[in-house]
This record gives C-alpha cells, sequence and structure tokens, in this order.
C-alpha cells in the first residue's frame, strides 16, 4: 500500500503567504520563503505553492520569490497561479518547481493539459479544481474562487484526466477554513471518477480530520491544509505518529 502524503499549502499574494475562510477575508501568515525552508525540514512530504491572484490580476506568477522557495526547500514542489501557456510550464518548471498545477488557465483551454502532459509528462501536471455546491450542484469556479463557470465538477474532473492531467487536488470552496473537516462527499465521488492520485483541499481542523478522510476514503492519495500548519494549530510530526497508530500508512 502506498503511504499517504502530508502537504502544506503556501497560498501567496504580493509576496506573503496569507488564508482566508471560503477563500476570502485573507490575512497575512508569514514570509513564504522562511515557511518553506521549515515545513522542508518538520516532515512534510510535498509542499504547495499557489500565486493566488495570479489569473485574476491576470498576470504571470511572481518567479523571484518561488526560485527563492524552491532554492530552500527538498521535498516536491507544485506550482500554480497564472498558468496559462506552455511556455509558463517551462518558466516555473526552470524556477525549481518539480510538478506545476493549472487551473483557470485549463479552463479557458483544456488542450493546454495535453500540450504540458505531452512535453512533460502526464505526473508533471496537477489540475487543481476549486469546487463550490450550487443549488445541490458540484460547479467549477475559477480565477481564486471568483468566478462561477457553470461547469459541472466531476465531468471537468474526468475530461482534465483524460487529456492528461497526472493528478488532481480538489479544494472544496465549501470548507475551505472552516475547520469542520474535509468535504467527504465531494472527494468520494472524485475517487470513484478518476484513477489518478486525488488530494483533498479545505477543512482540515485537526488530526482527527486526517483519520477521517484517510479511513473514509482509502483511495485518498493525500490530504493538504495550510492554516492549521502555518499556525501550529497540527504539528505534522505529532499528524504522522498519530495516522501511524491508527494504522494509516505515511512516511515517519
Amino acid at each position: 500500500m502506498i503511504t499517504k502524503r502530508i502537504i502544506p499549502c503556501l497560498d501567496v499574494k504580493n509576496g506573503r503567504v496569507v488564508k482566508g475562510v471560503n477563500f476570502e477575508g485573507l490575512s497575512d501568515v508569514s514570509c513564504p520563503v522562511e515557511l518553506a525552508k521549515y515545513y522542508s525540514s518538520c516532515g512534510a512530504d510535498e509542499l504547495v505553492f499557489y500565486d493566488i491572484t495570479a489569473s485574476f490580476e491576470e498576470r504571470r506568477l511572481f518567479t523571484d520569490i518561488l526560485t527563492r522557495v524552491a532554492q530552500n526547500v527538498f521535498i516536491p514542489l507544485t506550482v500554480g497561479g497564472g498558468i496559462n501557456t506552455v511556455e509558463d510550464f517551462d518558466r516555473v518548471l526552470k524556477c525549481g518547481a518539480d510538478k506545476v498545477s493549472v487551473n483557470s488557465g485549463a479552463i479557458r483551454n483544456p488542450q493546454l493539459i495535453k500540450e504540458a502532459s505531452l512535453k512533460y509528462g502526464s505526473q508533471c501536471v496537477v489540475l487543481s479544481v476549486d469546487v463550490k455546491r450550487v443549488d445541490g450542484e458540484f460547479l467549477v469556479f475559477s480565477k481564486g474562487g471568483r468566478e462561477n463557470t457553470g461547469i459541472e465538477a466531476i465531468s471537468w474532473i474526468k475530461q482534465g484526466v483524460e487529456l492528461g492531467a497526472g493528478e488532481i487536488v480538489v479544494n472544496s470552496i465549501d470548507t475551505d477554513g472552516v475547520k469542520n473537516g474535509f468535504d467527504i462527499e465531494l472527494l468520494k465521488l472524485v475517487c470513484e471518477a478518476v484513477n489518478v492520485p486525488v488530494i483533498a483541499s479545505g477543512g482540515a481542523g485537526s488530526i482527527q480530520h486526517f483519520i477521517e478522510l484517510f479511513n473514509e476514503i482509502p483511495t485518498i492519495d493525500a490530504g493538504l491544509a495550510a492554516s492549521i500548519f502555518h499556525f501550529g494549530e497540527v504539528e505534522i510530526k505529532e499528524l504522522k505518529k498519530q495516522l501511524k497508530e491508527n494504522n494509516i500508512r505515511v512516511r515517519i
């Protein structure tokens, strides 16, 4: 059985790590370089770096900060924000990213997934999907959760995998920052629909929420969180210790 991954997420705005609730009300947290160093040394399996306003502001991702982050981490680094072309993939990978996350750019041009996977391999292409319930239906939102695309989420995720995405990050806007647990209903549907690694994002508030995630959905690959790690509410080493005690395989 493959070990479950624990992944902190750096949401970066104007060169600083920020965090909000339901994708709104962003507050300053820390310097991304210092936080990245900390996670690289404290047992995180991977790190995600999102330039969260790049797509909304219709600009390229800030590569200077990304380069400094990449130089200071020794775990796999996934980077997203303002990725609209294969050239953007190339630029971010040259800054030190291991994987590139696409979201709004792939919604505008789904062939970007195919082009990038053919050039760099599907293992390099991560499809990040921001999902919210609207009238009982799971819909995809773009531009950092600001814009309702009207696209049904599960069908979009399946299309993304068919085009070559090698991993899916499911960001539940409904549970983001609320700390009441992961969106189990949504995540089960995604895991049943695709056969690539799925990362759960949004809702973690305690160690118990990770235990519930991996017990409720044995096929899910990873749990991603931000504020509970940033503010020291959950220590990654203690989280992994308790997961192991609950017979959930992790890398210690």
